[in-house]
């Protein structure tokens, strides 16, 4: 697996991850409801995640396999991570985690000793497992329950 910084031609396939994520893995926050799932979705189209691709102040990094997309994820210059989504049949095999550590480099590169998130109910555990605490009540987003503020402290590896 390697990651890199996605292009605008990647388009398509970080879509499919992105849909495919939320759709089969965030069900604890969508709960099926189509309302909800399609105002999550309404920003996941090619046409604007190419655009994230090239957007002054974002990286957008793709975890790859074998020219497979297996997750998608971005970090702002001020240290927000805005996405982290994997594939479902890549889930459990370590891909999110070592993404969270690119895109935390990433925010490390950019000047930054803290990043910030805001986690869904899907990934709050997986968030605090990787030390990230919670910063406040969770923020309904989308018609949802969830959405956790959460940030950790960050160091540059060595």
């Amino acid at each position: 697996m390697e990651f890199r910084d996605a292009s605008p031609d990647d388009a398509v396939a970080a879509c499919h991850v992105l849909t495919e994520s939320i759709s089969r893995l965030c069900v604890a926050d969508h709960r099926n409801n189509p309302v909800i799932l399609s105002a999550w979705l309404a920003n996941k189209t090619p046409e604007i995640v190419a655009a994230w691709a090239t957007q002054q102040g974002n990286s957008l990094l793709l975890a790859i396999e074998a020219d497979a997309v297996l997750a998608v994820g971005s970090v702002t210059d001020a240290g927000e991570i805005t996405l982290n989504y994997v594939a479902p049949d890549a889930r459990f095999r370590g891909v999110s985690r070592a993404l969270l550590r690119a895109l935390e480099a990433r925010a490390v590169e950019r000047g930054n000793s803290r990043c910030n998130l805001t986690s869904t109910e899907t990934a709050h555990r997986f968030y605090q497992s990787a030390g990230y605490i919670d910063e406040g009540a969770p923020q309904g987003k989308f018609g949802t329950n969830s959405g956790y503020p959460m940030s950790k402290e960050i160091v540059a590896e060595s």
